[in-house]
């Protein structure tokens, strides 16, 4: 029987993995039975827990991932998502905008390994807003360790502070992403990220990983669900 077990090192709320990461490792298992799917959309229904192994049936039309009794997540191929409407900002710029991130001020979940600022040993990133009208954030990111889902957690909750996390604390629900390339070890990245629409606790955004280049690395399109942080924890 095939188990998927998240290393308490990339956890998002506490005692919960990072969405992101949970995502690009769950799409892994759609990755090795399709490897020319377009896209993975992984649906998460209840927090994953961290160290436990979650048991993992279905096939490549969609694959389940169960924790005992409760499902946790979903995995299944999905259509190639719609081209960037963004393109990236300078390294230089990026940086800047994280000097404006709300997290700084107040942040719901302070150890998340993409985004939190209560810990030294994750991704570090800062999504700050452009202040266009078109509400872009930018986040800098430098790697010091690559895989496909760093790159999935990298992709994660810029997308989320863009679809304004800040006073409204928000989990990732759906993810859908296409990752294209690694980026290398040093290289000087930047996440964008951007709005979509809204309906009651439901929030979407899309994000994208740009190499020092400028080149296309990952693209992904989410679902945010506005929750009580405190309420966030695995069943």
């Amino acid at each position: 029987m095939t188990t998927l077990t998240i290393p308490a090192h990339f956890n998002g709320p506490p005692r919960s993995a990072n969405g992101g990461w949970f995502a690009g490792s769950a799409a892994g298992l759609v990755r090795d039975s399709v490897p020319d799917a377009d896209a993975v959309r992984v649906r998460l229904s209840a927090p994953p827990p961290l160290e436990v192994p979650l048991t993992v049936s279905g096939d490549a039309a969609a694959y389940r991932m169960t924790h005992g009794e409760t499902l946790v997540g979903t995995a299944e191929p999905a259509a190639a998502l719609a081209p960037t409407p963004v393109g990236p900002v300078s390294f230089a710029d990026a940086v800047a905008a994280g000097e404006r991130y709300e997290g700084l001020a107040e942040h719901p979940f302070p150890t998340c390994y993409s985004c939190g600022t209560g810990r030294a040993d994750g991704l570090g990133l800062r999504p700050g807003s452009l202040g266009r009208a078109d509400g872009a954030y930018a986040a800098a990111w430098v790697p010091t360790e690559v895989s496909v889902p760093i790159v999935w957690a990298a992709l994660d909750c810029p997308g989320g502070w863009s679809a304004g996390i800040a006073g409204r604390p928000m989990v990732l629900g759906t993810m859908t992403a296409a990752v294209s390339g690694l980026p290398e070890v040093g290289e000087e990245c930047v996440v964008m990220a951007w709005p979509g629409s809204s309906s009651g606790r439901r929030f979407d955004s899309g994000t994208a990983l740009f190499g020092s280049d400028g080149r296309l690395l990952g693209r992904a399109d989410a679902v945010w669900i506005a929750v009580d942080p405190a309420a966030v924890r695995p069943r």
